[in-house]
């Protein structure tokens, strides 16, 4: 049974008046804003700061740009943050999930299931009056234990036989999936075989996920049914994490090629597809 991962901004409020669950700020922009910035502007109050690029992620290399993090490195960083193995957690970013979908997997990855991320972000609990502080509290050391692997991972070889044999969802923007444009990585293209369905395909104006029954129409239009082995890929594997959450809440399991597409180019023998067709693509 698929396990409930997202919470609203009134249940979290609930949860932590109650002293059932952590709340965790992990706010992040790609371009824009830093996330420390974001946190000390406002955050919900009680809430540690953990930081995508310095914990959720390793340092960017041939590993792509937001490869596996550090174990030890993200111990660390979570144990700051107060956490314990029996710890209820939320995650929770500006808006749209895209952090908190990244910290949702890894600590899943990392053994810790019990992790649920704010529907909606900071920009929900706003909608809901709740309050925000620019305090940042100082948590009692944790004494969480990452365990690595708990959740599968693909790497480059596994994405691209997912795309002969499953569907592997690229879930860039359809100009950046045909290589119209590439305007972070430094070639254009997509793994051959991959199918398009953008992000933003399964996202509310408001930033929070579509119904789950939406999610599985908009799923099944990419060839995606029951007991389909799907991968998720981005351009550096984090909205990847944002798509496989909203496949999760719509009762579809997926497994996310965290290297993603700036992985995949700095190996020049993998070959590179452009256009919307299978038909586009060049070795």
């Amino acid at each position: 049974m698929t396990v409930p991962a997202l919470v609203t901004a009134d249940d979290l409020a609930t949860l932590l008046a109650r002293g059932e669950a952590a709340v965790v700020d992990v706010q992040y922009a790609l371009r824009g804003t830093p996330g420390p910035e974001l946190y000390r502007a406002a955050h919900v109050p009680g809430a540690p700061f953990v930081d995508l690029d310095e914990a959720l992620a390793g340092p960017p290399g041939r590993r792509g740009r937001h490869p596996l993090p550090d174990p030890a490195v993200l111990e660390a960083a979570l144990r700051r943050a107060g956490l314990d193995d029996d710890t209820e957690v939320v995650v929770y970013d500006q808006q749209t999930s895209l952090a908190s979908a990244r910290a949702w997997w890894v600590l899943r990855w990392a053994g810790h299931p019990q992790v649920r991320v704010l529907d909606g972000g900071l920009a929900a609990w706003q909608r809901a009056g709740l309050p925000v502080t620019q305090d940042v509290p100082t948590p009692e050391p944790g004494s969480i234990t990452v365990r690595p692997g708990s959740v599968p991972v693909l790497d480059a070889e596994a994405a691209a036989s997912m795309a002969r044999t499953g569907v592997l969802l690229d879930v860039r923007t359809a100009e950046r999936f045909r290589g119209d444009a590439e305007p972070i990585d430094h070639t254009a293209g997509h793994v051959p075989g991959a199918t398009n369905l953008p992000m933003a395909d399964v996202l509310a104006e408001d930033g929070t996920f579509l119904a789950a029954h939406l999610i599985r129409q908009r799923a099944a239009a990419a060839g995606v049914h029951r007991d389909t082995p799907v991968g998720t890929q981005c351009g550096s594997g984090v909205t990847a994490a944002q798509m496989s959450l909203a496949l999760h809440t719509a009762g579809i399991t997926s497994v996310p090629y965290v290297g993603s597409w700036s992985e995949w180019i700095e190996d020049p023998t993998r070959p590179i597809a452009l256009g919307p067709e299978p038909d586009g693509q060049r070795a």
